[in-house]
């Protein structure tokens, strides 16, 4: 009778850290620990312990964190410096898309914590992300200043960063327990995705208390900034508020708004719009401080942003269709951006009565086409998750139920 194959020994893995404070406190231990702990090949769809999960999601959450930090830090600074591709800022954000790349790696390796779907979302969004870079290099190196939030060039990185961001929406929301923390991940992802969604209104914000400062002979500007601007054949009108009028309410309502409409969809909490919309502005509201005490120049904030979030909110509460949820909506942003341009903390706005129809009837046409999404036979199959994974991966020799 021949002898059975000796089988292969286990595989030591060194005992996990007791807390997410403590392999922070001990990084060199906590690698040692993950490497060989999760660092195995596998597919979309391995299963995945819930407290597994939060430590990948917190990390996501974390590296979006330094992101958002990074890039409020740096719209401040090209209203006082010259740009600096390693200017502090710049960094920043790096070491927040150092991260993200690192998790995508990760799940592409491993298979953990994700669908298929997911994971062709988060890679294709680093891939643009990281192909606009040296686009958007090589832009400031041919038209020179070019501080605009508005170029094509940042466009993509905007793109990139919000299909990156809507992976691991997925993901999250797909394998999360539903509870609190659920909840609260969620919330934390969708601001994310808010604040890169209304993120180039930020320039008209900056812009307008800069111009004011320019003109009162108090600039908050460098005089070498404004200098190379005036090389450049540009006036500081044209840096500081280089869009037309029209362009902050219509981005404003047409996709800040738009967003919270399918956050408050998605997520289904009853203030999930109030929640996101306050948390950014409390954010902001904060930054203001600390960059002004750090002498970088102001911003006004988009109070009106909030008005739309509690109307989203109140709408989708009592099942109002879009076609007239928008309207209202879109009526009770204009009349508070009035009482905040009376108070002269708004950008410019185009008060025209032929620009807020077309805004209105733009707002009104995309709330009901994401309405007519939502009870679509196509939207309930891209639910179901793809996971390739399930049925070849044994459940986790760590520990703990899958998630599914």
């Amino acid at each position: 009778m021949p002898r059975p194959a000796p089988s292969a020994p286990a595989r030591t893995v060194p005992p996990a850290p007791g807390s997410l404070g403590a392999g922070l406190r001990h990084p060199v231990a906590l690698l040692r620990w993950l490497w060989p702990a999760y660092m195995t090949p596998g597919r979309p769809g391995r299963g995945t312990t819930q407290q597994e999960l939060r430590w990948i999601y917190t990390a996501w959450l974390g590296a979006f964190l330094l992101k958002m930090l990074g890039s409020s830090w740096d719209v401040s600074w090209h209203f006082k410096w010259l740009r600096d591709d390693l200017a502090p800022p710049h960094l920043l954000n790096s070491a927040g898309t150092a991260v993200v790349i690192a998790l995508v790696v990760f799940h592409s390796y491993t298979g953990y914590g994700v669908d298929r779907r997911a994971l062709r979302l988060m890679q294709a969004g680093i891939a643009t992300f990281l192909v606009a870079i040296p686009i958007d290099i090589l832009n400031h190196r041919i038209n020179g200043l070019d501080i605009t939030s508005w170029s094509p060039s940042h466009a993509l990185l905007y793109i990139g960063t919000a299909i990156m961001l809507a992976g691991a929406i997925r993901a999250w929301w797909l394998y999360a327990a539903p509870g609190r923390v659920r909840d609260l991940v969620s919330l934390g992802l969708w601001l994310f995705f808010a604040e890169n969604v209304v993120f180039p209104n930020q320039h008209q914000e900056y812009g307008v208390l800069s111009l004011r400062a320019y003109e009162a002979g108090e600039t908050t500007a460098e005089q070498q900034l404004l200098d190379f601007a005036a090389s450049q054949g540009q006036t500081p009108t044209m840096f500081m508020l280089p869009v037309p009028s029209w362009v902050h309410p219509a981005w404003l309502l047409c996709a800040g708004l738009l967003s919270l409409v399918v956050a408050r969809k998605v997520v289904g909490l009853r203030w999930t719009a109030t929640t996101v919309a306050g948390v950014y502005l409390a954010y902001r509201a904060v930054m203001w401080l600390g960059l002004v005490a750090l002498d970088f120049p102001p911003s006004v904030l988009p109070l009106v942003l909030l008005v739309g979030a509690v109307c989203i909110d109140l709408a989708v509460t009592f099942r109002l269709p879009g076609w007239s949820a928008a309207p209202a909506t879109a009526a009770a942003v204009y009349a508070a951006g009035r009482l905040q341009d009376a108070a002269g903390l708004l950008p410019p706005w185009n008060w025209s009565w032929e620009s807020i129809a077309l805004v209105l009837a733009t707002f009104t046409a995309l709330w009901t086409a994401v309405d007519l999404v939502a009870r679509s036979r196509w939207l309930a199959t891209w639910r179901e998750p793809v996971e390739p994974g399930r049925a070849t991966e044994p459940a986790p020799a760590l520990g703990g139920a899958p998630t599914r």
